[in-house]
């Protein structure tokens, strides 16, 4: 790599790093933050939902818009964006506004995610991009590492404020740097497809609201007319593009094998994987009665295994193409996902550590070679959108993900419990705990089915010349 690259490869991964840490920062400092802001978890829960739903819902279009007005540029506003929202969450006075300020955070983290894997097209080769995008998966494991040691420091001993705080002067630090060393490489000159935008982000927020919804009320009228509409509109977003000279996302992409069974399965993975992360969690904080916090140093493993080795996998798939290696990955989880399966109310807890490893090993060669497979059929002037859509569809996965673990778990403890098990304020026993456990064996059972066709998605997107 040259020092270019280097630069630019350093400033990406900051900008994954700052996501990382933000995320499971969070996630620990919940029962803080809703004692500090004296809301009860239903309210409090939305300070992770919204940041979730709006990554889900503007990741397309922000890649889009990087395209027309300069990857770097929108890349760059999003450090921005993203240290001004943490500031003015730090000194949120009630919780409504913490939630709209989360909202704020996560604009910056959209226009970070969306282009920052354009950016790696625009400056490395196709012959080198595994290696790039293995470096910035490595960003997001130290992160979330980062994010728990921190998060149990910063809300025990100073104050949740400062979960937030921390990211200012990494922010501003990380902004002054890309505005001096990354530079724009393509633009394209065309229109933005505004009726194409306005569509697609209709579609997603109907289902990504309704979703969350059903996850936090059970089946309603409302939700599921909200997903049926949503699923309605989707049907008109593509004719309306189809007729488009210049449209958001050029769906005959999709003609390309090897680029839309990798779209597939990159949603299916982040779909079946983020659900047993947070079913261990609940298992961990539900029936062992952890706190969050030593919940989550028991997943620390995968988190390293993860960091070491997504640069080498990522090279790797440089070598021998994506569909073997991420394919492995996929396997890998799978493994990991028998061996929590063995877990009951007196289990080694070593088993958590060794399936955490196993996982981490999965993650680390699955998607450094997805995210390369994508990005290596993209032309020039659509790195941005695809990019972008890449990332919609992994972070509708994430979204997924809470859904299911939520409402299994619910099928066998109140919703209101199950809620409290997610955020770590309680814990069960004797029956109930049994009762518990069958749930999340069967909502184990669903994330290999949905890992199984992540699994046969990436192995039969095939293999050509560019691979």
């Amino acid at each position: 790599m040259n020092s270019q690259q280097i630069i630019g490869l350093f400033i990406l991964v900051l900008g994954t790093l700052m996501g990382a840490l933000d995320s499971t920062i969070v996630v620990l400092a919940f029962p803080d933050i809703a004692k500090g802001l004296n809301s009860n978890i239903a309210t409090t829960i939305w300070i992770i939902l919204v940041y979730l739903l709006v990554l889900a819902v503007t990741t397309t279009p922000f890649g889009r818009l990087g395209d027309i007005y300069g990857r770097s540029r929108m890349f760059n506003s999003g450090f921005a964006v993203f240290t001004v929202g943490s500031a003015l969450c730090g000194v949120s006075t009630n919780i409504y506004y913490l939630i709209l300020f989360r909202a704020v955070q996560a604009i910056g983290g959209s226009l970070l995610q969306s282009n920052g894997g354009a950016i790696i097209a625009d400056i490395f080769p196709i012959e080198e991009r595994g290696k790039a995008f293995g470096y910035n998966s490595m960003g997001w494991t130290i992160g979330s590492m980062i994010g728990i040691v921190l998060g149990g420091i910063i809300t025990t001993f100073i104050g949740w404020e400062y979960i937030f705080f921390i990211n200012i002067p990494i922010g501003i630090a990380a902004f002054l740097i890309g505005i001096m060393y990354l530079k724009d490489v393509n633009r394209v000159d065309t229109r933005v497809d505004l009726g194409g935008m306005a569509l697609m982000t209709a579609a997603l927020s109907l289902i990504a609201f309704g979703a969350v919804d059903f996850a936090g009320s059970g089946k309603t009228h409302l939700n599921m007319s909200l997903i049926a509409l949503g699923l309605a509109i989707f049907p008109i977003f593509i004719f309306y593009e189809l007729q488009q000279k210049n449209p958001m996302i050029d769906l005959h992409i999709f003609e390309e094998r090897v680029l839309r069974y990798s779209l597939l399965a990159g949603f299916f993975m982040s779909l079946g994987y983020l659900s047993v992360v947070f079913l261990v969690i609940m298992y961990l904080q539900g029936v062992r009665g952890l706190s969050p916090l030593d919940a989550s140093l028991l997943l620390i493993p995968g988190y390293v295994v993860g960091s070491l080795l997504s640069p080498f996998m990522g090279k790797l798939s440089d070598r021998y193409g994506a569909r073997i290696i991420a394919t492995g990955g996929i396997v890998a989880v799978e493994i990991a996902v028998l061996l929590y399966m063995t877990l009951r109310s007196d289990s080694s807890l070593y088993i958590v550590l060794i399936a955490s490893t196993i996982s981490g090993l999965g993650t680390s060669m699955f998607f450094p070679a997805n995210n390369s497979a994508v990005m290596k059929r993209a032309h020039s002037g659509s790195y941005g959108s695809l990019s972008g859509l890449l990332r919609t569809l992994q972070n509708v996965g994430v979204l997924g993900s809470f859904v299911i673990a939520i409402s299994v778990a619910s099928a066998s403890v109140p919703r209101s419990v199950a809620f409290d098990i997610f955020i770590g304020t309680t814990n069960l026993t004797g029956a109930i705990a049994g009762e518990f456990i069958v749930g999340i064996d069967s909502a184990f059972i669903v994330s290999m089915v949905i890992l199984a066709i992540a699994g046969a998605m990436s192995f039969v997107r095939g293999k050509d010349a560019l691979d």
